[in-house]
């Protein structure tokens, strides 16, 4: 129980210390971007987030450490200082790396599994779950139907009295 406690402890700590300078690189990457005016900050901030990067596997360009991810990130600050809008921005991502530079997609037919896929899972899950729990009903209500008659139940309790003699001088022979 104790070596349980420590082996946790020890884990949990190492995954504290070995997160703990990732937060802290984030926050000096974002450092060097100064802007004058608050709104614009917000956008640059809102929009590193918004974008991911091409190179790296599901990370933002906030988060991601990769030199492709760098140089969007100095892009996207180039053309928020310069006045471009939040949609300016992503279309310029969108047109140079294709949808997956976007967190969130456009509707249209190349993306439609990314906004029916989740859907259309669900619906399938509630499906199957529900046809099982039908099944097992119906299995139920036929087993119910196979009830013994009276007579087939003094039968039944005779054939097992039989055994059960039959049984008793079985082992009395073998003794």
């Amino acid at each position: 129980m104790i070596r349980k406690f420590f082996t946790a402890t020890f884990f949990s700590l190492a995954v504290v210390l070995l997160h703990a300078p990732v937060g802290v690189a984030h926050a000096v990457n974002l450092q060097a971007y100064q802007f004058d005016d608050p709104e614009r900050e917000a956008l640059f901030r809102d929009l590193i987030d918004e974008l991911r990067c091409p190179k790296c596997q599901n990370q933002a360009l906030s988060d991601s450490d990769a030199p492709l991810a760098k140089d969007l990130r100095d892009k996207t600050y180039e053309m928020v200082k310069a006045g471009a809008s939040k949609q300016e921005v992503i279309d310029f991502m969108v047109a140079r790396y294709g949808d997956f530079a976007h967190y969130q997609p456009p509707m249209k037919a190349s993306t439609s599994i990314l906004w029916w896929g989740p859907a259309l899972f669900v619906v399938l899950g509630v499906t199957a779950i529900s046809w099982r729990v039908m099944q097992l009903r119906r299995r139920r209500e036929l087993e119910g139907d196979e009830q013994l008659s009276a007579a087939e139940q003094a039968q039944l309790e005779r054939l097992q009295q039989e055994l059960a003699k039959q049984r008793g001088t079985d082992t009395e022979r073998a003794e």
